[in-house]
């Protein structure tokens, strides 16, 4: 089978880059696009070059239709609304799109549907395997805890992160939801400031915390009367994501069209 082509969106950012190199480093994938948002100092520059190394014959487009139409996967960590674009030209292609894009509304989300139609859609707010096992871990043990059990999310980024609480967290809340046999609109505590009263039983609340360069930090805290469960999960490296996103890329090249997550592609 020959290595199906990759196309990277928001190329010139930190994860874009890694995406990158995590594609040019693998024996099963080939890197046949680079696109970025109309205006970045990329768009018409060698890939390689602009990532201050040699040439790689990959010229960085603003035109996704053009790169898109000869993939056979589009990998994508960018905004809402560029993602939403993107799933319809992947649709169109036929191509996996891989979205590790977060900060969705409920209405972009649904927005998502028509295109996985017609190609598979892989998204996730977390890529890495230790993360996936973890969400495993957290509806487990909701599901065994009664709700005398407050839970709480603690999640910790970068001081660039534009959207909290992160998708990881999310995915984390709506695990102990789904393990109390709920949905986490049902149960979800937003940021608390002023008096807020006494906490609601059964209820989930996250807590978001932004600083310096950390690449993530997640925890899932279970507390009751004289006692707490601790469930945490630490990046130290943005590979993880890289690594993950390519895996399932490469899981989705017999799929056929649906939505899908990174519990499919482990096989969780």
């Amino acid at each position: 089978m020959d290595r199906p082509g990759i196309v990277i969106t928001g190329a010139s950012g930190r994860m874009g880059q890694m995406l990158v190199r995590t594609v040019l480093e693998s024996d099963q994938a080939r890197l046949v696009g680079a696109i970025e948002r109309p205006g970045s100092p990329w768009i018409g520059r060698d890939l390689g070059q602009a990532m201050g190394g040699p040439a790689l014959g990959i010229t960085v487009t603003d035109d996704p239709v053009e790169a898109i139409a000869k993939a056979q996967a589009v990998i994508d960590f960018t905004t809402p609304e560029a993602t939403l674009a993107f799933a319809e030209l992947a649709a169109q292609a036929r191509a996996v799109h891989v979205i590790g894009t977060t900060g969705f509304s409920p209405e972009q989300l649904a927005a998502l549907k028509p295109a996985a139609r017609h190609a598979p859609i892989i998204r996730a707010g977390n890529m890495s395997l230790g993360v996936n096992l973890l969400v495993g871990l957290t509806r487990k043990v909701a599901a065994a805890l009664g709700e005398d059990w407050d839970i709480e999310v603690v999640e910790t980024h970068h001081n660039r992160k534009v959207d909290a609480p992160s998708g990881t967290a999310l995915m984390l809340g709506e695990a102990a939801a789904a393990g109390r046999g709920h949905s986490l609109d049902e149960l979800r505590t937003p940021a608390r400031e002023g008096i807020t009263g006494a906490r609601a039983p059964g209820s989930i609340g996250f807590a978001a915390i932004r600083g310096g360069d950390v690449v993530g930090e997640h925890d899932v805290i279970f507390a009751t009367a004289g006692e707490r469960v601790v469930l945490r999960h630490l990046a130290t490296d943005r590979a993880i994501f890289a690594r993950g996103a390519l895996r399932a890329a490469l899981w989705g090249q017999d799929k056929g069209p649906g939505e899908y997550d990174m519990a499919d592609v482990l096989g969780l």
